[in-house]
């Protein structure tokens, strides 16, 4: 009889959500990677290096469909006790040192960094649980020029990188305006966000994916998707349904007519009129530099999944002819985000540029 134990050997697989990537691949970003870093130098931004680890606390709740501390993110326990994460996007952990190192930084104080960020999220196509990301952020100023400069920033990568204006659309709106939109479908009476404001803000984040149907549904009662899975909606009624669709729907491309249409459904919000004037802000700096190599339009669906957004957001999507190959790039204004640390509010904003996606579709 033989007594020897058969061998039980690992299978040779990348956890779900994972991948690697080759030399080829390798190459090809690292040249995405000069030229984007020559892009944001040449406006001034100076390279800031944070732990790819921090503290639970430190992130915040701020991914989208959490409800714990330590769900959402790749967090553990370590030997004192302290739950610590590893980060989930590149903002956070400025937040975090701009507060601690706030007293040695000039402001308004403009820094760029790139790496990698994991979430522990549901992958699909085209979405891993680690990817890489390039930012730049302007803390300390609460100019809408500002938020003009991120898209520019990102028009100039572009440019750096080959693309022309036919290959790419970037979109922008205002979280402020859909703040309007709640109050005038009477879901809330105040301008903080709650708990039932999010949810409408996260069903609108995924009419790319879901289209207005599953957008309709998230809404309404729900939806369950293609494994069986169950997500929860906002239980609005039929009434409130319509009003948020219709706002959806609007597509125009004078974005000055475009404002005009949203300002009729959000008649009598103050945070909603609020937004609009920032946004048309943006528009006419935008415009006034009569660039042929840009090309954007105002799009009331840009929400942007991270709860701590709270003026202007903007995304951008690299299209051709036959498809759309997503978003590559996102980002907007979070003036309350370093005061979780500081007590006191300060203006910031940002972009950043999903590098991993870019890649893949300059190496194809």
């Amino acid at each position: 009889m033989n007594g020897s134990k058969k061998i039980v050997r690992p299978k040779a697989i990348t956890p779900r959500g994972f991948r690697d990537n080759f030399h080829s691949y390798l190459k090809k970003r690292d040249e995405v990677l000069g030229a984007v870093n020559k892009v944001y130098e040449l406006y001034g931004f100076e390279r800031l290096e944070t732990p790819a680890i921090e503290t639970v606390d430190a992130l915040g709740k701020f991914l989208p469909d959490v409800n714990r501390p330590n769900e959402g993110v790749f967090a553990w326990q370590d030997d004192t006790d302290s739950w610590l994460a590893l980060r989930y996007d590149l903002t956070a952990p400025l937040a975090r040192a701009f507060a601690q190192h706030r007293n040695t930084l000039q402001v308004p104080y403009k820094r760029y960094s790139f790496g990698p960020v994991w979430r522990d999220e549901k992958p699909g196509p085209d979405r891993f649980k680690e990817f890489y990301q390039f930012d730049a952020d302007i803390v300390g100023s609460s100019s809408f020029m500002a938020d003009a400069e991120m898209c520019f920033v990102v028009f100039d990568v572009l440019k750096a990188l080959g693309f022309s204006a036919n290959d790419y659309s970037t979109r922008i709106s205002n979280r402020k305006i859909l703040s309007g939109l709640v109050q005038a479908v009477k879901l809330a009476d105040g301008t903080d966000l709650g708990d039932i404001e999010l949810v409408v803000f996260r069903a609108i984040d995924k009419l790319d994916r879901l289209g207005l149907q599953g957008v309709e549904s998230l809404l309404g009662k729900g939806r369950t998707d293609s494994s069986g899975d169950f997500t929860e909606g906002a239980n609005l009624s039929v009434g409130q349904i319509d009003t948020i669709m219709s706002f959806l729907k609007i597509k125009n491309s004078d974005p000055y007519e475009c404002l005009q249409e949203m300002e009729l459904l959000i008649e009598g919000s103050e945070i909603g009129k609020e937004g609009l004037i920032e946004l048309k802000n943006i528009t006419d700096v935008l415009l006034s530099k009569d660039r042929s190599d840009l090309s954007f339009k105002i799009d009331p669906s840009v929400v942007r999944g991270l709860a701590y957004y709270t003026g202007p957001v903007f995304e951008t999507e690299l299209v051709t002819s036959t498809r759309s190959f997503g978003s590559i790039s996102g980002g907007g204004r979070y003036d309350d985000l370093v005061s979780r640390f500081t007590g006191q509010k300060v203006p910031s904003t940002g972009v950043s540029i999903g590098i991993d996606r870019l890649v893949s579709f300059l190496h194809e």
